[in-house]
């Protein structure tokens, strides 16, 4: 007996259609897994087994065969155990012939539980989206995962409590189909609101510089002494960044749902991610990786922020990984079992203290030796630090200033003038691949950052500070989002001079 039922595999965030190909034949009783499985799947006969007994059914004495086609694709995970125990009973006869051609073109996976109930599995919104690719718009999941299913427009999704239950249902013909109102995220879900930038008293440099960075997706470094603001200010960050696209929504909840981290089974992220790792994590976790690879907090970031706060407390090989993500807005993990590619797309911002001690500058505080200042500033490499946009200063805070009883600017009304930033970002580049004016290339600097005489002499005087080719373009970016705060259509002398004083830090501190 032969049969052959639809499954997905998950590879990084993408998925792909899998054929679970069953055949039972006459010889020396047997249960062979092939097709490139790793030991999770290995271990699915003894589930499957189990599960098949204790829904009441008995297992003939015979040499059963299961590949997982394509067999150049490495298959992992428990989810190709519902969709095998589904090819065995049909094989047995379980399932009537009449009602077999219902899911034939249905995309099944699930866990089995050796009492046979069905356990829900990560990734089930990629394994979805790849079945609507492949023209499959039916689909077989565990009950907790059909909200997340639901997701993706056009897929009729059953959920399946049980073994058991399922097959009662595949003969009678009673598949429910799940309904997305029984999936509803519940109210508060999606986590407290950002704090606001009406809090933050003082710091406008610093909160000018935040602007321009959410307003262009610049990667933004925060310099100054302990309790000045950084981290109170880098937190407030994705208040004031526009609203995720639908498009995006799903991007960063394949992600989550891969990584097993959405907060309700039927929730799609709605808020732009905020991940603030501690500089305590290995380079594994920051990049993604592990024995089967999986997405590390730069992933999680994808179209969010990523705070590194302490930044020289990093280990210098785990910042130095960032490096080509930082550019190239993905990154390739690669180990001997697996190779994926998750998507980076995020925003960096970092902050630190100028010395150990944190009051380099004030001569009655500051208790640390020039050889000690510069082997604290010689943990962020010249390469890494080039690669970051915008450098500011955040200046000691006066008592005058928190207790000004003016009110400051609120997430709101800094979030209009981003968004309408934003959005003559997407008007001028909607032909050219990108959105955002930090995400240009050198081709694309030339035609949408012109330049006049004033403009080129002035970026001719400051070679002196030593700024490289790459740091060149990073300044016309910068220049070309204020202009754009201003909604002017040229980059004038101002715009250049506010950029450059972005880039002064280095020279200030690292020389």
């Amino acid at each position: 007996m032969f049969s052959r039922v639809i499954s997905c595999a998950v590879d990084g965030v993408d998925g792909h259609i899998i054929e679970v190909e069953v055949d039972m034949n006459q010889g020396l009783p047997a249960f062979d897994i092939v097709g490139l499985p790793d030991s999770a799947v290995k271990e699915s006969k003894e589930r499957v087994k189990a599960a098949i007994k204790n829904c009441g059914f008995a297992i003939p004495p015979r040499h059963i065969t299961v590949n997982l086609a394509p067999a150049d694709i490495r298959k992992k995970g428990s989810i190709y155990d519902l969709p095998i125990a589904v090819g065995i009973l049909t094989c047995m006869d379980v399932l009537k012939k009449p009602r077999v051609n219902d899911i034939a073109d249905m995309m099944i996976a699930g866990e089995l539980s050796l009492d046979g109930s069905i356990r829900p599995v990560e990734g089930a919104l990629p394994m979805v989206c790849a079945a609507l690719d492949a023209h499959v718009n039916k689909c077989v999941l565990p009950m907790e995962n059909c909200g997340e299913a639901l997701l993706a427009e056009g897929m009729e999704v059953y959920g399946a409590e049980s073994l058991k239950r399922l097959i009662g249902d595949i003969n009678g013909g009673a598949l429910k189909r799940a309904s997305g109102e029984a999936f509803q995220p519940q109210d508060g879900e999606e986590g407290e609101d950002y704090p606001d930038f009406a809090d933050v008293r003082g710091q406008g440099s610093v909160k000018r510089a935040v602007e321009i960075a959410a307003a262009g997706g610049h990667n933004t470094l925060i310099i100054g002494p302990p309790g000045s603001g950084k981290t109170m200010i880098a937190k407030r960050l994705p208040g004031i960044l526009p609203d995720l696209t639908f498009e995006e929504r799903m991007s960063v909840t394949k992600i989550y749902s891969v990584a097993g981290l959405l907060k309700s089974k039927g929730s799609i992220i709605k808020k732009r991610p905020f991940r603030a790792p501690h500089h305590t994590t290995s380079y594994a976790s920051l990049v993604g990786g592990g024995h089967v690879p999986s997405p590390g907090e730069i992933s999680l970031a994808h179209n969010g922020v990523l705070f590194l706060d302490e930044l020289p407390e990093f280990q210098a090989s785990v910042l130095e990984t960032l490096r080509q993500p930082m550019e190239e807005y993905e990154i390739t993990v690669s180990r001997a079992n697996a190779t994926a590619v998750f998507p980076a797309d995020f925003m960096l911002v970092a902050a630190m203290n100028p010395c150990r001690c944190g009051y380099y500058g004030d001569r009655q505080k500051c208790t640390c030796s020039q050889a000690e200042i510069s082997k604290y500033l010689g943990r962020i490499s010249g390469p890494f630090l080039d690669r970051i946009d915008i450098q500011v200063e955040s200046a000691k805070i006066r008592y005058s200033e928190l207790k000004a009883a003016r009110g400051e600017e609120t997430s709101a009304c800094i979030k209009e003038r981003v968004t309408a930033a934003r959005d003559i970002q997407a008007r001028r580049y909607r032909d050219e691949g990108v959105k955002l004016n930090a995400r240009l290339s050198v081709k694309q600097i030339n035609q949408y950052c012109p330049l006049g005489e004033a403009e080129h002499q002035l970026l001719e005087n400051i070679d002196f500070i030593g700024v490289s080719a790459r740091g060149h373009h990073k300044i016309l970016k910068v220049a070309r989002t204020i202009a754009d705060l201003d909604k002017s259509e040229r980059i004038t002398v101002a715009h250049l001079a506010e950029a450059i004083q972005y880039r002064g830090l280095d020279r200030k501190f690292w020389n």
